[in-house]
């Protein structure tokens, strides 16, 4: 005959197995967003600042995502300047540009769509790098704190890009991103912290600079690390020299790899922040639709470097022209919003 203690263990089992298979109905219902956009304007001239809005940086008009809605696209990566939205190191921030910001994740939700918000400072504040002693740690970490506190329950916001591109500060980072997560974690432990690496995030020299970022602790367990890769003889987006005669379309695969194998061999989830583009040549489109395939099969969502009203002639720029004629990439990404089967972050 069962006890009360075995009825009661035994309510307790039947209630955690229908909240695992609830949980599973919820995840298998989601399918992973895989192809989003980064939106520029906002952290353009970043030797002028405060700058002036309209004339140094820029914000989209407020119905400016609906094209990208209809075309399927849900994710935007929304690049941001620190030193705009916090105008001294632990201070207040900046009420006009933080309600600029606000008003665009309001757009973003108004049409379902989702914004991963990105401090795109390289680990620097007013060109000092974070860790030295003109921008402690703290200051850092009271910046992000501050800015979870004002936007956790907002609903266009669905992730943290907690720095774009950190470089040269390989001794601090990993302190400063920890530190970055806790002061998040205060305030909001639903959302996602997207922690870049080392040597400007490179996917391919990733296993090089940031195994200590393995040491990172988040109590939500919502860490996705992201890198960044571009298919120029540098890797780093300018795309100034022509392409060699014997360019392998299979670049692209090639460069991300060795961060996808990381992933694997550390069992963590992986995100591309950017990766773009030149269109005037047919090797490069073909070596992109290499990589989102690759992408894809592993489940890593990419958002594209770079769309928004305010790029002019960009060559890398996925923004249709002024006479509405689509530029040659969103061919190829097209191929991939809305596919694959992925019902999680992978790999």
């Amino acid at each position: 005959m069962m006890g009360t203690r075995g009825k009661s263990q035994r309510v307790k089992g039947i209630l955690l197995g229908l909240v695992v298979m609830l949980g599973s109905a919820v995840n298998a219902a989601e399918k992973i967003d895989l192809i989003g956009l980064n939106i520029g304007g906002a952290a353009f001239s970043g030797n002028s600042i405060p700058g002036k809005y309209n004339t140094n940086y820029f914000f989209p008009a407020p119905d400016y995502l609906a094209t990208w809605k209809e075309r399927g696209i849900r994710t935007i990566r929304f690049p941001i300047m620190w030193e705009r939205l916090q105008a001294e190191l632990n201070g207040e921030l900046q009420e006009e540009y933080a309600q600029r910001i606000e008003d665009f994740m309001q757009q973003a939700a108004d049409h379902d769509m989702r914004v991963i918000l990105d401090i795109h400072n390289y680990a620097r504040y007013r060109k000092k790098k974070i860790g030295s002693d003109a921008v402690p740690i703290s200051a850092y970490a009271d910046f992000l704190e501050r800015v979870a506190k004002r936007w956790k329950d907002h609903e266009g916001l669905w992730a943290y890009d907690i720095m774009n591109e950190p470089h040269g500060v390989d001794k601090y980072w990993p302190a400063a991103a920890q530190a970055g997560i806790d002061a998040i974690r205060k305030h909001d432990h639903e959302r996602p912290l997207l922690i870049e690496g080392n040597f400007w995030s490179s996917s391919y020299l990733w296993p090089k600079y940031n195994d200590p970022l393995l040491n990172l602790q988040d109590p939500a367990d919502k860490l996705i690390f992201s890198a960044h890769l571009y298919l120029d003889k540098h890797g780093n987006g300018q795309y100034r020299e022509p392409l060699a005669e014997d360019f392998d379309t299979m670049l692209g695969v090639e460069r991300v790899k060795p961060f996808i194998d990381w992933l694997i061999k550390h069992d963590r989830q992986g995100h591309i922040g950017e990766f773009g583009i030149p269109a005037g040549d047919p090797r490069l489109l073909e070596a992109m639709d290499n990589l989102l395939a690759y992408l894809q099969k592993h489940c890593i969502p990419m958002t594209y470097w770079a769309a928004g009203p305010s790029w002019g002639n960009y060559k890398l720029s996925v923004e249709p022209t002024r006479d509405g004629q689509e530029r040659p990439q969103w061919a190829v990404l097209e191929k991939y919003v809305g596919k694959g089967d992925c019902k999680r972050i992978g790999p």
